[in-house]
């Protein structure tokens, strides 16, 4: 689909729709979440075969499909839950878009968090609002608006991410989504255990959420940040990494007995007396681990059994070794067009934009 200044007759559908935020919004985007569509909205139109598209709506601007068209005038002023029928007589259903929408569409660099572990991770780690919590490994910002929900605008998020570039991604989806920088977060670039002691009074923090390829390296710094009760929640791949973190908690002294699970997502088929599961499934996707911080100087009770005899900890680990896939430059120069950020210049030397700060318009 795309987006043109007067409707014409026929146009295929190529592209999304790209338009900034309106200028009068809550900082949290509070304003975009109910009432009329208004202009700068993101809406997420359904047609009969199930197929969704995104516009953000413009006035003088137009969708079109092969199968015709429809002004984005006739969405602006009506209320969320419309029907729109565009010019070859087909309709379109135009919600807004949910977080879990959102997440799956939008822009990525690296791997995103996907909506049913962001959802797990806000419940088990009891992140609620006012909290303090720190998240490593923010990737392309997909559990930070899941935390930025749960901690709301009196709470505090800070996003430690190592790559300026993935941040600098995760900086425009996240305000894309919101609307406008969220007051309750902080994103700054570097390794938790330098950036987590600068930025976090010992005993400070609430939750501490970690999403990276070797967590069992950051416990001892998420330690001394969390507060007696607090809880950290890691967020890994595969089984050798989930073991690592595991027997590494035990062996800190101050943490309880680690709990891990994943969770498998299937939908069901609903049409009359047809009621059945799907042929597919959201199935492994990560293991999450919780574990809660113990008093100082306190011992946690002894355990009745022994760690495996096959535990190491002298192993090198890299992102090859456990199947992850590198991202590309030319990937990620890519994602940071989309959403309007200039790629950084060789050599490392700073952003014409203005390195992580909020990115510009992008042209229509």
């Amino acid at each position: 689909m795309t987006s043109s200044p007067e409707p014409g007759p026929t146009a295929d559908a190529t592209e999304a729709d790209h338009g900034g935020p309106s200028e009068q919004q809550e900082p949290t985007g509070a304003a975009r979440r109910r009432g009329p569509f208004a202009e700068g909205d993101r809406v997420q139109l359904t047609d009969p075969k199930g197929r969704l598209h995104t516009v953000t709506l413009t006035s003088g601007r137009s969708f079109h499909t092969h199968a015709g068209w429809f002004a984005h005038a006739a969405l602006i002023g009506q209320p969320e839950g419309s029907v729109v029928t565009n010019t070859g007589g087909v309709e379109y259903l135009a919600l807004r878009p949910l977080l879990s929408d959102y997440v799956l569409s939008m822009p990525r660099g690296a791997a995103v968090v996907y909506p049913k572990d962001a959802g797990q991770v806000v419940a088990m780690a009891d992140v609620y609002p006012g909290a303090r919590v720190v998240e490593a490994g923010v990737g392309s910002g997909a559990l930070s608006m899941s935390l930025l929900r749960a901690v709301g605008d009196s709470g505090h998020l800070l996003s430690i991410e190592r790559r300026e570039d993935f941040a600098a991604i995760a900086r425009g989806n996240v305000e894309e989504f919101f609307g406008a920088p969220h007051p309750a977060w902080d994103l700054r670039v570097g390794d938790l255990v330098d950036v987590l002691p600068a930025a976090a009074a010992p005993g400070s923090v609430d939750r501490v959420v970690l999403d990276m390829l070797a967590p069992w390296e950051c416990l001892d710094a998420a330690a001394q940040a969390l507060a007696p009760g607090g809880v950290l929640i890691c967020y890994v791949a595969t089984t050798t990494q989930l073991s690592r973190v595991a027997e590494t908690a035990r062996a800190h002294g101050g943490f309880t007995e680690p709990h891990a699970w994943e969770s498998l997502v299937r939908g069901w088929h609903l049409e009359g007396l047809a009621v059945r599961p799907e042929h597919r499934m959201v199935g492994h996707t990560g293991f999450l681990m919780t574990t809660r911080r113990l008093a100082p100087g306190v011992e946690p009770p002894e355990r009745r059994r022994r760690p495996s005899k096959g535990m190491s900890t002298d192993e090198q680990w890299s992102p090859e070794d456990l199947g992850e896939r590198p991202v590309s430059a030319k990937k990620v120069r890519k994602v940071r067009r989309e959403i309007g950020i200039d790629a950084p210049t060789p050599g490392g030397g700073q952003e014409p934009s203005g390195g992580l700060g909020r990115p510009g318009q992008p042209e229509a």
